[in-house]
């Protein structure tokens, strides 16, 4: 810290950090006990000032070891020896967050010194640490800042099924401790572990057993990233990992919709990109396959609006994905007022422009199925094209 206040719980935070928390992200909760605030006042705190102030002036006055230590990484062999002895003290020492920024300053100068950091057992004792620190208290600071750092190391590493990286961080233990960080990590952190879950969900993961132990509290944490508006890519990737786990797993799905992930993708969508959209809508076709996931769309009172708009406007993928849900939706539950809407937001005119399309395809038969199945409810109003009347016949 350089300018530490403390907020009403009385917990410190660097001044720009809980500004951002406040302002940026429009959290109403202190970020270490996530206890809901009554007031976002911010006091300085002088006695932390002066203590950080005299650590600092400690620091400059010892000798410095940067000329030593720059010429020691020079050479492989010392790299590796010096890399080899940090592995110790993350069981033992204090300072185990030191020891990881030192350790992950080797492994990214190179492919060969991350080569040879898995080799010499670095995911073996990172991991060890990472569980250990989360087990013995996840409300100890300390701790919770080495798990971040640990994190932080790990997300440079490939994670391909048959290597060593996977098959120790995709076990019970370690997938606990990275969702723990993904609730309540920082920014940064909450980004190496999304990155770290997306790696993992790519190579192939039963989810199963971590939803049984997170349950609802691992999708809060993924839609929560869905909503991020600063880090684009958080957003993309909670969005692709949200789609492996719901299609590896139908029971996920209601965990998801309980969770609010419908009405989140509703009010995403409108202002979504080409590539964001895509992937919202082959989350939100998953979840409309449920009764319930349906049943939210509608109730939503927007969910047929938004997706009736992305017809014909994104991509022929985002056509194709909202023609599925729109089938879907219509087919399980035709009720007056959700033909009402489909004439109303437009979705039945581009229905019908999807109908002229060239040659055959699921689409345009899904299109054919909802128009003559529908047909007889929407030719009772005037904006229903007169010339399809004989083409349905």
């Amino acid at each position: 810290m350089k300018d530490p206040v403390t907020i009403i719980t009385g917990v410190s935070y660097e001044r720009k950090n809980i500004d951002k928390w406040f302002n940026v992200y429009n959290k109403r909760t202190c970020p270490a006990t996530m206890q809901p605030l009554h007031s976002f006042d911010i006091t300085p705190n002088h006695t932390l000032k002066r203590l950080i102030l005299a650590w600092r002036e400690t620091l400059e006055a010892a000798p410095s070891s940067s000329s030593s230590s720059s010429s020691s990484l020079a050479h492989p062999s010392i790299k590796h020896d010096e890399m080899v002895s940090l592995f110790s003290t993350l069981d033992s020492s204090p300072f185990k967050v030191s020891s990881l920024k030192k350790i992950r300053t080797i492994v990214e100068s190179g492919d060969d010194m991350r080569s040879d950091f898995i080799r010499s057992g670095g995911v073996e004792a990172v991991v060890r640490m990472l569980v250990s620190q989360t087990i013995v208290d996840n409300s100890d600071l300390v701790s919770f800042h080495a798990c971040e750092e640990a994190l932080g190391l790990l997300h440079v590493l490939p994670l391909l099924k048959e290597d060593k990286a996977f098959q120790l961080l995709s076990k019970r233990e370690p997938m606990k401790s990275i969702a723990t960080v993904l609730q309540r990590g920082s920014a940064d952190a909450r980004f190496h572990a999304i990155i770290i879950f997306r790696k993992i969900s790519k190579a192939g993961f039963d989810w199963n057993p971590l939803l049984e132990d997170q349950g609802m509290d691992l999708f809060k944490s993924l839609l929560e990233l869905v909503y991020d508006e600063i880090c684009s890519k958080a957003s993309s990737y909670a969005l692709e990992v949200l789609f492996e786990i719901l299609a590896s797993s139908k029971k996920s799905r209601l965990k998801a919709i309980e969770a609010g992930a419908v009405c989140v993708l509703i009010e995403l969508l409108p202002d979504s990109n080409r590539s964001k959209c895509e992937k919202m809508l082959l989350v939100m076709k998953l979840l409309c396959e449920c009764p319930e996931g349906r049943t939210v769309l509608l109730d939503h009172g927007l969910g047929i609006a938004v997706v009736s708009k992305k017809l014909l406007q994104v991509s022929d993928a985002a056509t194709k994905l909202g023609v599925k849900i729109l089938h879907l939706v219509s087919n399980f539950q035709p009720t007056e007022r959700v033909l009402e809407e489909l004439l109303m937001y437009g979705a039945v005119k581009k229905l019908v422009t999807l109908l002229h399309m060239e040659g055959q395809s699921s689409t345009k038969k899904k299109v054919l199925h909802m128009l003559k199945l529908h047909g007889n409810s929407w030719r009772r109003h005037q904006c229903f094209p007169c010339e399809l009347k004989d083409y349905l016949a």
